[in-house]
């Protein structure tokens, strides 16, 4: 999965965003693939803008900002970080 999450962000993508409480067991998926996979992922795009906002009980989401401020999103609640990461993967390839 770490190669995987090595992608590099290209094309009209902007800002990656990803929201998740500290506790909750829906955020489960999103603090492991933090924890194994924010680390290839930022090394790969260094000086892309990867946040990672905590708040307690909101529900996990991934935000992405494209050209023009377009953003998509996608709810990440009771996911494995295999989901999550294919989900991130179905962001950064859309177009806006």
């Amino acid at each position: 999965m770490a190669a995987r999450a090595a992608m590099k962000f290209g094309g009209n993508l902007k800002e990656l965003r990803i929201h998740l409480c500290q506790k909750s067991a829906s955020s489960q998926g999103v603090r492991d693939f933090i924890e194994t996979s924010y680390v290839p992922m930022k090394k790969s795009n260094p000086r892309f803008p990867i946040l990672i906002r905590e708040c307690s009980g909101i529900e996990p989401k991934v935000y992405a900002r494209y050209e023009f401020g377009k953003e998509n999103s996608s709810i990440l609640s009771g996911m494995t970080k295999d989901q999550v990461l294919q989900q991130i993967e179905q962001l950064t390839n859309k177009t806006s």
